[in-house]
């Protein structure tokens, strides 16, 4: 049975916005302004935020207003970023947490082996699909296609906002839904 998303226990990985990378992403501006959009309603609901580099000698650091928005941020040379202490680092800025929410690139590669290992380590795995980039479309789409076949639950980013909030009486429900009001819809 699936549950809610509960902020008290999530946190949210933001897996690669990189610099050297993020122009080669298909439609590389919308996915990080998915990414920028998530990580905000997260801060403001009092959700963790970690993010990860891979190689960030080679692909530069994270975009730098997706760094201003993590508490750490963890650089890996493993696809997966559980192989260089995800998990751990997750205990450490995120006691208790264990709804684990992921975005990011390459959606075939490197957020698809850290989510599947998420999963595999016994934590609730959900991805938010409109954060998600890989520099071909049919990439992403054959990723997510078995992340949910392996049990990870897929996001829309205003699905997670309001889950997260649950009601309109929410103390940051104006706040968040001004974001999402200034939001482009396509």
């Amino acid at each position: 049975m699936t549950k809610l998303l509960d902020p008290n226990r999530s946190v949210l990985v933001l897996i690669d916005y990189q610099t050297r990378l993020m122009p080669a992403i298909h439609d590389g501006d919308r996915v990080l302004n998915a990414a920028l959009f998530i990580a905000q309603v997260a801060r403001e609901l009092g959700v963790p935020v970690l993010g990860t580099t891979q190689q960030p000698r080679l692909l530069g650091p994270n975009d730098e207003r997706v760094s201003s928005l993590c508490e750490h941020v963890l650089d890996k040379t493993h696809f997966s970023a559980v192989a260089d202490g995800l998990l751990e680092a997750i205990a450490q800025h995120a006691p208790g947490a264990d709804q684990i929410v992921l975005a990011g690139c390459e959606a075939h590669v490197c957020l698809m082996q850290t989510a599947l290992e998420v999963r595999q380590a016994g934590y609730a795995s959900h991805v938010v699909a409109q954060a998600c980039g890989s520099r071909r479309a049919e990439d992403k789409a054959v990723a997510m296609r078995r992340l949910e076949l392996a049990g990870v639950t897929p996001l829309c980013a205003e699905m997670l906002a309001f889950e997260w909030m649950r009601a309109c009486t929410h103390p940051s429900f104006k706040t968040v839904l001004a974001n999402i009001k200034s939001q482009p819809l396509d």
